[in-house]
């Protein structure tokens, strides 16, 4: 008999239709003599209107009790899957995250899973009974209610089926699978059979909103076999594991994350430490930097550009402006017309010409690039967000993809 884990989003179960969809779905799965557990978010737009009414009564609220209402989301969830599935005749129970063991670290709105203890899953198992677990959610020490950050019912799964020792966890979305490209964007995009784990922790961290880039981390790192499927339709998906021929050379996809602002940082003296500083206080303050450019400017200065998430772009120019005076640089600067347009590909750094062929077709789209950042497996640029969508296109059919 195996053990499957199954992850179903917010549009999965967004109406009383699809919530009876995805309970036989679940039951069917179950009656073809398979242990079944279930991970659900909160149904539909419901994680923003509860932001939305929090909003209205406090714009400040602490992160601790933005934690306690968000999570009440996840539990309506379970709770109304759980009732379809009695309808079925089939023996199940709902346990919201802390229920299922899940223990967290103390940091509110993006927590990070620190053990799951799985006694009462494994002895709800032992009964026969479907057990629906609350995503997105934990516990941390001090018994506070915590939860994992926008896409954290995906890693609630993977978590589990790491814990659990599951045979499959399977993501189930409202598309079929992971694509070449964003189909609304590129229609000739088509849908990968398998990728990588590597490829597709970097098309979830650059822009692909298919899985959390923290659950593909994970199943890489505890070896989960994930296969992205769909809810509404029953056909094979993509599945996502070590693949042996890594040094073929083969681009798995386009995308383009619209969520980038460019700061930069003008006139800096050129003495040792000065990035370390800078980057250090923003790392305090939990802001990531994804690209970073330096470069000479004049009179022995230098300049340094780099990119952060929009939600962080104040944050980051408030800590700037309060190292100037201490750094002595010039100037700060930001942009948040911009996007991030990557390609996606292993073996990448052994084949020549992969970026050439990139810019070759951004310049015959006259699409101008303001910031390049590489890796073995993905070449990114920075271009205005207004010829993003031209550019996934352009480069898509360059790769013949």
């Amino acid at each position: 008999m195996a053990l499957i884990v199954q992850k179903f989003g917010g549009s999965s179960v967004a109406d009383a239709d699809r919530v009876n969809n995805v309970a036989n779905r679940v039951v069917e799965t179950a009656r073809n003599g398979n242990h079944v557990v279930v991970v659900v978010s909160a149904q539909g737009d419901t994680t923003d209107d509860l932001i939305e009414k929090a909003v209205e009564i406090n714009s400040n609220a602490s992160k601790r009790e933005m934690d306690m209402l968000l999570s009440s989301g996840e539990q309506i969830s379970i709770a109304l899957l759980a009732m379809a599935i009695e309808k079925l005749h089939h023996p199940v129970i709902s346990l919201t995250g802390w229920q299922a063991g899940f223990k967290t670290n103390a940091e509110y709105s993006n927590s990070r899973i620190s053990k799951i203890d799985t006694e009462r899953i494994k002895s709800e198992l032992d009964r026969n009974n479907i057990v629906v677990v609350a995503g997105f959610q934990g516990l941390n020490k001090y018994d506070d209610i915590t939860t994992l950050g926008r896409g954290g019912s995906d890693t609630s799964a993977v978590a589990l089926a790491a814990a659990l020792n599951a045979d499959k966890c399977e993501i189930y979305t409202d598309v079929d699978g992971v694509y070449t490209a964003d189909p609304r964007i590129a229609p000739n995009a088509r849908k990968l059979n398998e990728i990588t784990y590597d490829e597709m922790l970097e098309l979830a961290s650059l822009g692909a909103n298919v899985l959390h880039n923290r659950s593909v981390e994970m199943a890489k790192k505890y070896n989960v076999k994930l296969e992205v499927k769909s809810s509404f339709e029953k056909v094979d998906g993509t599945v996502v594991k070590e693949v042996a021929d890594m040094e073929k050379m083969l681009i798995r996809g386009v995308t383009r994350d619209n969520d980038v602002a460019r700061i930069a940082v003008i006139g800096v003296e050129n003495t040792p430490g000065i990035a370390f500083k800078i980057f250090s206080a923003l790392a305090k303050e939990n802001i990531n930097v994804d690209m970073i450019l330096q470069s000479v400017g004049r009179n022995g200065n230098k300049d340094i550009a780099f990119t952060v998430t929009k939600n962080h772009m104040e944050k980051t120019l408030e800590i700037l402006n309060d190292l100037k005076s201490v750094l002595s640089y010039n100037e700060v600067t930001c942009r948040d017309d911009l996007s991030k347009v990557s390609i996606v590909g292993a073996g990448m750094a052994n084949n020549p010409g992969v970026a050439s062929k990139m810019f070759e077709a951004l310049f015959e789209s006259d699409i101008n690039i303001h910031m390049i950042a590489t890796s073995e497996i993905k070449v990114s640029v920075l271009i205005k967000v207004d010829n993003a969508e031209r550019a996934v296109q352009v480069i898509h059919d360059k790769f013949n993809l």
